[in-house]
């Protein structure tokens, strides 16, 4: 069967689940990676037969969007602010909104020499993106899962930075080692998109999400929905230096609540940010004094 042949089979299977449009995307997405081939090529090689082998990767690929799976993990990579990234089902796959809050503290920090710690790196979308755009930064990076540290390393190989990862579970930083070992200094700026969407609110979310990215990097219990941010906001007084800035990006809902919270905690100067679809996704604060 040819490309083009196959091309019109695989939307055939599928536009019972998917636009059409998103159907195209998705082939010539697997194609890419399947056939080796950049779009142009494959458009240019349309009449050319695909081996059996091929064939059976595309009814491989089919069978897990049946499943709803979303086409990142299929394809095993996405793209966080024009950079090429590792994902599987261990990490979230990154989200254009997170790219606005990595914008943020870019614009914020310009070129100034200046120390990083992201908690709950993940795919290390964030720490990587700070990484390579900041060319006077110190990175170090931070997650309570070893497999998403495996990924997020990887993909330091492949955008070619350095950044320092550690195995921290940020709920209980108080009896890590590893911090009281090696982070003698303080950072100038911490940054952290930690679980935040609430378990009442799974039902507004589509099944690719629920049933395929990692619960545990996404979901906090109704009853104490800031409870990583309290932690984080615990964990900075403690490492980030006097006049440091605290970047987080916030369930939508709660923006009032974050507020509250880290004035109570002793933060300051804090500005909330709207995201591009105009929600509270992102703030800012620094801290009064120093705390330790």
């Amino acid at each position: 069967m040819t490309i083009e042949k196959f091309r019109n089979h695989f939307i055939n299977l599928l536009e019972d689940l998917y636009p059409i449009e998103e159907l195209r995307s998705f082939f010539y997405l697997i194609a890419e990676k399947q056939l080796n081939l950049s779009r142009i090529n494959i458009a240019l090689q349309l009449n050319d037969e695909l081996t059996l082998k091929e064939q059976f990767n595309f009814y491989q690929a089919i069978d897990r969007l049946r499943n709803h799976e979303p086409i990142q993990y299929i394809i095993g990579e996405t793209e966080f602010f024009g950079l090429p990234i590792k994902v599987n089902n261990q990490v979230l796959i990154p989200r254009p909104e997170t790219e606005e809050l990595v914008a943020w503290i870019i614009e914020d920090t310009n070129q100034k020499e200046t120390t990083v710690l992201d908690i709950g790196t993940g795919s290390g979308c964030i720490a990587i993106a700070l990484a390579k755009r900041l060319n006077n930064a110190v990175v170090s990076a931070i997650d309570i899962s070893s497999s998403a540290l495996e990924v997020a390393k990887k993909n330091t190989l492949i955008n070619n930075v350095n950044v320092k990862f550690s195995r921290i579970d940020m709920l209980h930083f108080e009896d890590d080692l590893t911090l009281q070992h090696e982070w003698d200094s303080k950072f100038d700026i911490i940054v952290s998109n930690p679980p935040y969407v609430r378990i009442q609110e799974k039902e507004l979310m589509k099944s690719n999400v629920i049933d395929h990215e990692p619960n545990l990097a996404l979901f906090v219990e109704d009853d104490d929905p800031l409870l990583y941010y309290r932690k984080i906001s615990q964990l900075s007084k403690q490492y980030l230096k006097h006049n440091g800035i605290l970047y987080l990006e916030i369930n939508e809902y709660l923006s009032n609540e974050m507020k509250k919270m880290l004035v109570e905690e002793g933060f300051n100067h804090l500005q909330l940010k709207k995201d591009m679809f105009g929600k509270n996704r992102m703030i800012k604060c620094c801290l009064y004094a120093k705390t330790r």
